[in-house]
């Protein structure tokens, strides 16, 4: 069976041909001119010798030749990795370490070219991303072409209900799923419309909706909060939109009611991951939703919430969410100890705690996994004690998450520094800024004389949340 992805692309630009379909701050592009260049992308490819089922890594710090060159990857039949603008030298060094990739994309060549999608393999990967670990080692995502084409279907269905004539504002990095498959890939394979923009910035947002008429905004938790907090929010801004989407970190109950009353626009929530796309999500056509659940399964999605001994527990009873979609991952890249972990009889296991109800709609009630939400970006805790503990002045280090009301959750550092070292906190979240990108280091840190540990030694983070 062949179907690579990127057919489906050639499909749509073939359908919307003189339709501009991606937007950027200073230019944008139809789907013939965008198929062209990613065309002129692959072509380049291929006289360079690349061949299909090659790695490709793609750094770009504007996004739109982030786009061109993921189309272009695609369509030359690679297995294309995008990397966040925002990584430190050192981090990108690491992720690249990972991937071995045949190629590092970093410039797109001039000039346009027509060039069809090369035949591959439907279960050959098509694209992997990187996830942070809990033991703070990126952990890569293998998708495969037919992962990729199911969950857009989820985006574009389940998700979205988009439609083409639906204009979509993207201000969420390409290098996570819900930026990548959400806000671009699902809107262009439809023959809608993406507004990229480079960053978030509340101005830059406001006047983009007003100025492009935007009607879906697909944002994470902390967005919406400085949206509001800036005072400059009101129904006659947004009155172009016809919902917001929310991802990558729980969007709280009140935050969304607090938007829905000053804007009329109502957040559809969801629950997603690079593992497996967005399997449990409302839909924009749900007529109603609860407080404290994230949405029902996805179609094609199925559920089942399991015991410490995997066995499947009836009614509403709490313990962890397993998740069987054709959208899933098929490995963790070169980490089989860490794919059966989390994948068994096609279930995946995804740490969180949960309950269905009756209804079949999910809450999530806790985590198992050690990761930090903070502002929509997955902060593995073990990755910033890996750097904190690399600091000449300190003996050993822990992180949890603590709330805020912006971020959603912030990160918080209990340092124990060695006899004799004198340093200061402002110190200690310098030296991690200048090793880990912005959204990583600690805000918050605490000198303390030691930390709590159990019997066999690990730390107790439950007393430092305490």
């Amino acid at each position: 069976m062949t179907a690579n992805i990127a057919l489906s692309f050639d499909a749509a630009a073939a359908a919307h041909s003189d339709k501009t379909i991606l937007v950027g701050p200073q230019r944008s592009y139809t789907w013939r001119e965008l198929d062209l260049k990613a065309g002129a992308v692959a072509a380049g490819l291929q006289s360079d010798g690349i061949a299909p089922g090659q790695r490709l890594a793609i750094c770009f710090e504007d996004p739109l030749d982030t786009i061109i060159g993921v189309f272009g990857g695609l369509k030359a039949g690679c297995v294309i990795t995008p990397f966040n603008a925002r990584l430190k030298a050192e981090e990108r060094d690491q992720v690249l370490s990972l991937l071995d990739p045949t190629m590092v994309l970093d410039s797109i060549p001039d000039g346009d070219e027509e060039f069809p999608a090369q035949i591959v393999n439907s279960e050959d990967p098509a694209i992997i991303l990187f996830t942070s670990g809990s033991t703070g080692v990126p952990k890569g995502a293998v998708l495969s072409h037919r992962s990729v084409t199911v969950g857009l279907d989820m985006w574009c269905e389940s998700s979205l209900a988009i439609e083409k004539n639906d204009i979509v504002l993207s201000v969420l990095p390409l290098a996570h799923s819900y930026g990548l498959f959400g806000t671009v890939m699902a809107p262009l394979m439809v023959g809608a419309q993406s507004v990229v923009l480079p960053r978030f910035g509340v101005e830059d947002v406001l006047s983009a909706i007003k100025k492009h008429k935007a009607t879906i905004f697909c944002g994470v938790a902390t967005m919406f909060r400085r949206l509001l907090d800036s005072g400059e929010v009101d129904r006659k801004a947004l009155s172009s939109l016809r919902f917001a989407t929310s991802g990558a970190a729980p969007c709280p109950w009140e935050l969304a009611e607090d938007w829905r009353v000053a804007t009329d626009v109502r957040i559809v929530r969801g629950y997603g991951m690079s593992e497996l796309f967005r399997p449990v999500c409302y839909s924009p056509v749900d007529s109603a939703e609860t407080p404290q659940s994230i949405g029902h399964a996805a179609k094609g999605v199925s559920l089942k919430i399991v015991d410490e001994d995997g066995n499947s527990l009836e009614g509403e009873q709490t313990g962890e969410l397993w998740i069987k979609s054709d959208s899933c991952m098929t490995e963790y890249l070169d980490r089989p100890e860490d794919t059966a972990a989390v994948m068994e009889d096609g279930w995946f296991k995804t740490g969180d705690l949960a309950t269905i109800s009756l209804e079949g709609l999910v809450s999530i009630v806790g985590r198992k996994k050690e990761v930090i939400l903070r502002g929509g970006y997955t902060v593995a805790a073990g990755e910033v004690e890996t750097v904190l503990n690399a600091h000449p002045d300190v003996s050993e280090a822990a992180v949890i998450s603590v709330p805020d009301r912006d971020l959603g959750e912030e990160i918080c550092a209990f340092v124990v520094l060695k006899s004799e070292a004198h340093c200061s906190e402002q110190e200690i979240i310098d030296f991690c800024k200048s090793q880990m990108a912005a959204y990583k280091y600690p805000r918050i840190v605490s000198f303390v004389p030691d930390l709590p540990k159990g019997a066999t030694g690990k730390v107790d983070k439950a007393k430092l949340k305490a």
